[in-house]
């Protein structure tokens, strides 16, 4: 406040900056650039020690130069002073260049090879694939097939004690349903080729899972071996006439006969049971369900 009209005298004093203040931040810059560069300088240390030989090979060669041609003489260009022809006054150089380029020089059967050869590898290829799929169909429709007849056998009351009397498991040849002897429970009279009542109760219920599938049939009659290890003579006839009467009964019950690929007697020779022959086991008559070969296509004429 002003005293006896006399004005205030306000001192206004300015403060400056420090001596530094010429250059600021500037040196943080520089840190950060200096940091950047030894990050990326360690980087390509770690990179250089983790790569193998054959990838340092290939990282120099991408970077040297380039050459168009290794020969110094001539031109030192692509064809290196050389013409193309041996024609004419100035020529000097070779034609193996206008042979390869021509399209008269090649062989012609060339091409005709090697596409047969990939036409003959894609067949095959197609080929397995055929087989792999209509196993696959098979094994379904035959798991189908043996728990059909399994299901049967446990809802039939005069089939049921017989359960024990059929074997059933898929070969490689196909769906193998066996009516084996049992201790007491034959499926033959001993001697004879007919089939007692047991066997031909089995037959015609085993009819009725056959004829739900088109497959092929193929019947074996087997035999036991007699007392002491020999093999009558007789047993290949009596096999065989065993196999023929099973087949003339699953005709009679529906099978038709053009699915009847082949019937055969084994008599001892593929016993059920090789550790004992004589079992009655290995008398037994086996009905295969065939596995169906692809319908493979004509073969192209040469």
């Amino acid at each position: 406040m002003a005293v006896g009209g006399e004005q205030t005298i306000v001192i206004k004093k300015i403060k400056k900056g420090g001596g530094d203040g010429h250059h600021g931040g500037a040196w943080k810059v520089a840190y950060a650039d200096f940091v950047t560069a030894m990050m990326a300088f360690f980087l390509l240390m770690w990179l250089i020690n983790t790569t193998s030989p054959e990838q340092k090979r290939g990282i120099a060669d991408y970077f040297a130069p380039a050459s168009v041609s290794d020969s110094t003489s001539g031109s030192g260009g692509i064809l290196a002073g050389t013409a193309l022809g041996s024609d004419g006054a100035k020529a000097a150089g070779t034609s193996s260049v206008i042979e390869e380029l021509s399209p008269q020089a090649r062989d012609p059967d060339e091409g005709r090879s090697t596409e047969g050869a990939k036409a003959a590898v894609s067949e095959d290829t197609s080929t397995e694939s055929l087989r792999e799929a209509l196993k696959r169909r098979d094994d379904a429709a035959f798991a189908s097939a043996a728990q059909s007849l399994r299901q049967a056998l446990q809802d039939m009351p005069e089939l049921a004690e017989l359960s024990k009397n059929i074997i059933i498991d898929q070969t490689p040849e196909g769906l193998r349903i066996q009516l084996v002897d049992q201790e007491g429970r034959s499926m033959f009279t001993e001697g004879s080729s007919q089939p007692n009542d047991r066997a031909k109760l089995l037959l015609r219920a085993i009819t009725k899972v056959i004829n739900q599938l088109p497959n092929r049939i193929s019947i074996y009659g087997h035999t036991s071996a007699s007392p002491g290890g020999a093999k009558a003579e007789g047993d290949w006839t009596l096999s065989a006439s065993r196999a023929d009467a099973s087949r003339r009964i699953l005709q009679s019950a529906g099978v038709d006969r053009d699915r009847i690929y082949q019937v055969a007697g084994k008599a001892t020779s593929e016993p059920l049971y090789p550790d004992d022959p004589m079992l009655p086991g290995n008398r037994r008559i086996a009905i295969v369900l065939l596995r169906e070969a692809p319908v493979l296509p004509p073969s192209p004429a040469l």
